[in-house]
């Protein structure tokens, strides 16, 4: 998630603030050998802790240190890993992603954070949500086929590459409004490279609200995003770029998937038809997703402390 929005600099600046003072208190073990294992560790509970629709292994070896030169702090370095996802359809091939290990942030985060006025969700793991909306492009990859599309707070990357990967869509967007992240977006595009045929594929820095200064507006056919409402403040600018970058000439829409969190994406919706546009919501839309809801709700342990209002997604178009 991201955007760029004075009314929300004193809240997103104080959370950012809660956060570092946990990730302070939090120092890394000294010990390699138990970081390679804590590190695994972390990937797998972060997987765990969500749908996972799409099969992925732990590539043997991936996890390496990311260390700023620029600084000697043990709190200004990373670690990332690589994971190589299976896609559930007949002769596709391998996605591979790049990803931070570590459940902690770094002091550089907060430098960027403050520098960009962001967050730095899209670094802390991959949300369920994105897996979700990988899945659910995966099995509705006409919406895409010859589209230009744009995946806005990508975090990682993984639904807009599926879509480059499965679709044949003509070009497609992903994006974040924090340079860290796009780093890792740039380093899964060129990874996967040798798989979209014909598609396209590119990188973006874009921070919410100012897509009209690098010329893309009204240009996309198809919107998606995953868990991007979670922040009241930063309603008004996703919904203005959202309404921004679709097509004013023929059929185009934006795909949210976003847990109801409270009230949060009630009053989002409620900006989407201030800002004059059309939606609806749906919240059984694959089959698969529910059951496996219903399981969580149930009792099922893989996701300890599961609960639908923060947990569940909802299906979310958008149209003008």
């Amino acid at each position: 998630m991201e955007a760029n929005n004075s009314k929300s600099n004193t809240s997103a600046s104080s959370l950012r603030w809660k956060i570092l003072r946990r990730s302070l208190i939090r120092r890394p073990s000294s010990n390699s050998e138990d970081k390679s294992e804590i590190g695994i560790q972390r990937i797998s509970r972060k997987a765990t802790h969500g749908f996972n629709l799409i099969p992925y292994h732990l590539m043997k070896d991936s996890i390496e240190e990311n260390v700023n030169s620029s600084k000697e702090n043990s709190m200004d370095s990373s670690r990332d890993a690589t994971l190589c996802y299976t896609l559930p359809i007949l002769n596709a091939p391998q996605l591979i992603l790049h990803q931070r290990v570590d459940d902690m942030a770094h002091l550089n985060d907060f430098e960027v954070c403050n520098r960009y006025d962001i967050d730095n969700t899209g670094l802390v793991c991959q949300w369920p949500s994105e897996d979700v909306l990988a899945h659910y492009c995966l099995l509705h990859a006409s919406i895409f086929r010859q589209k230009r599309v744009i995946e806005l707070g990508s975090g990682y990357g993984l639904a807009g590459l599926v879509v480059a990967m499965t679709s044949e869509a003509q070009e497609v967007f992903i994006s974040d409004g924090n340079p860290q992240v796009v780093d890792y977006i740039q380093r899964n595009v060129y990874a996967n490279s040798g798989s979209f045929d014909g598609t396209e594929v590119k990188s973006l820095m874009l921070h919410w609200g100012q897509e009209k200064d690098i010329d893309i507006s009204n240009t996309f056919d198809v919107i998606i995003a995953s868990d991007c409402t979670f922040f009241k403040e930063f309603h008004g600018a996703l919904v203005r770029t959202i309404k921004s970058l679709l097509k004013e000439e023929g059929p185009s829409e934006a795909i949210l998937l976003s847990p109801r969190r409270g009230n949060s994406l009630d009053k989002f919706l409620v900006e989407v038809k201030d800002r004059g546009l059309r939606f609806r919501t749906d919240e059984i839309y694959d089959e698969e997703v529910w059951r496996r809801h219903q399981g969580f709700v149930e009792g099922d342990d893989s996701w300890p402390n599961y609960e639908m209002d923060h947990c569940y997604p909802l299906l979310v178009r958008i149209t003008r």
